[in-house]
C-alpha cells in the first residue's frame, strides 16, 4: 500500500519538481497539494510539464486536519517564517514533515533574530529537527519526524569542503566560498533581479556582505570540526535557469598532493549514492550543465602547491539536490524506503 503524501505549497518551481519526482515514485501517492493562489484549479494549470500525471488532483487551501487526515508525510514548501507555526501543528497530529524552508535548519534561536530578523515562535523544535544532509546525516534522519532540507548553496558549499574539513587537511580559519547559482533559486514570482531581461547574461554578486546561507555551512562546519568555523560566502546570480557551482578555496595545514585530496575524497564520497568525483574527461571540473534534471552533486578539486591551496568544486541542481531532489531522498530514508526510489534516472543532456 502506498504512502499519503501531501505538498503544502505546491505552485511554485520547487514545488513542480517535488511533483515530478513523485508521480513516478513506486511506494508513495500524492494526495494532496495546497497552492493559495491556485486553490481549486488542476495541478496542471501552473505546471503543464505534468499534463497525463495527477487526473483529478486539485490544489487545494491549506488544512491541518485534512493534511492529517489524508498524508503520513507532508513536504513544507512555504514562505520562510510560515513553517514555523505550520509545522508545529503538523507535528501534533502525528505527521513526518521534511520542510524545505529554512525555518528549522538552524540549532540557535539567536541565528533567527540575526540571520532573519525574527524570533523562532518554536525554539524547542529546532533541537528536534535534523539538518536534512544524508551525507552527514543520514542515521540521524532515520528516526527522524522533522528533516530540516539544506539551502541550494549550502548544499553546494558544504558537499565541496566535508572531506577535506573532516580530515584536517585545510586551515579552518581561511575558507572562502563562491557560489554561482541560476535564476530558479529566487522562485518563480518575477522581481527587478530575476525577471528575465535584466537577469539574462548577468554575472552579479549578491548578499556579499553575508548571504543567510553562509549560517548553515558554518553551523555544520563547526560541529563537524568541533570548533568554530566561520567561512565567508559569496553567491552570484548567472544566466543560467537551474543549477549551482560552489567553488570552496581553501589552504593547507601542511604538504598535501593531489594524490592525498583524491584519496581523501574517494574515501568519503565512495560509497554515496549522489554523489561523483569528476576527474578527467571531457571536462577537467564539476559543470552545473551536467547534472541538469538529477539528485547529483558532482564533486572535484584543484591543487595549486606553489602556495599550497584548493579549489574545491561542488556541482548540483539546484531544484533537485539543493531542494525537491534531497528532500525526496531524506523521506525515502525517513520512511526506511530504498534511498534513490523516485531518483534513479540520470541527468539531462543536452540542458
Amino acid at each position: 500500500m502506498s504512502v499519503g503524501v501531501g505538498v503544502i505549497g505546491g505552485s511554485g518551481y520547487t514545488g513542480g519538481e517535488l511533483l515530478r519526482i513523485l508521480a513516478t515514485h513506486s511506494k508513495v501517492e500524492v494526495v494532496y497539494v495546497t497552492s493559495r493562489e491556485y486553490a481549486g484549479k488542476p495541478l496542471t494549470a501552473i505546471h503543464p510539464n505534468l499534463r497525463g500525471f495527477y487526473a483529478g488532483l486539485k490544489f487545494s487551501e491549506v488544512s491541518v486536519e485534512e493534511a492529517a487526515r489524508k498524508c503520513e508525510v507532508v513536504f513544507v514548501n512555504t514562505p520562510h517564517g510560515v513553517s514555523s507555526t505550520l509545522t508545529p501543528l503538523l507535528l501534533e497530529r502525528g505527521l513526518k514533515v521534511v520542510d524545505l524552508s529554512a525555518d528549522f535548519r538552524l540549532k540557535n534561536p539567536e541565528d533567527y533574530r540575526f540571520w532573519y530578523q525574527t524570533e523562532h515562535p518554536h525554539p524547542e523544535l529546532l533541537e528536534k529537527a535534523v539538518y536534512g544532509l544524508p551525507e552527514i546525516n543520514r542515521e540521524k534522519i532515520k528516526s527522524s519526524s522533522l528533516i530540516a532540507c539544506p539551502g541550494c548553496n549550502s548544499t553546494a558549499a558544504l558537499l565541496s569542503l566535508l572531506p577535506a574539513v573532516e580530515a584536517r587537511l585545510v586551515n579552518l580559519d581561511h575558507i572562502a566560498i563562491d557560489v554561482k547559482v541560476g535564476s530558479s533559486e529566487a522562485g518563480i514570482k518575477p522581481s527587478l533581479g530575476t525577471h528575465h531581461p535584466e537577469r539574462a547574461n548577468v554575472m552579479r554578486p549578491y548578499e556579499a556582505e553575508g548571504h543567510r546561507h553562509v549560517a548553515e555551512v558554518e553551523q555544520e562546519l563547526s560541529r563537524i570540526a568541533g570548533r568554530s568555523v566561520k567561512p565567508a560566502l559569496v553567491p552570484h546570480a548567472v544566466g543560467s535557469v537551474r543549477g549551482a557551482l560552489a567553488t570552496s578555496h581553501v589552504w593547507f595545514v601542511e604538504e598535501v598532493d593531489e594524490t592525498k585530496v583524491w584519496r581523501t575524497y574517494a574515501q568519503r564520497y565512495g560509497k554515496e549514492l549522489f554523489v561523483r568525483i569528476v576527474r578527467g574527461a571531457p571536462f577537467k571540473y564539476p559543470d552545473p550543465k551536467y547534472v541538469i534534471g538529477s539528485n547529483f552533486a558532482d564533486v572535484g578539486f584543484a591543487v595549486e602547491k606553489r602556495i599550497s591551496r584548493a579549489a574545491l568544486f561542488t556541482a548540483i541542481d539546484n531544484l533537485m539536490k539543493g531542494a525537491a531532489g534531497q528532500a525526496v531522498q531524506c523521506m525515502n530514508i525517513m520512511l526506511g524506503i530504498e534511498e534513490a526510489e523516485g531518483l534513479r534516472h540520470p541527468p539531462l543532456r543536452p540542458a
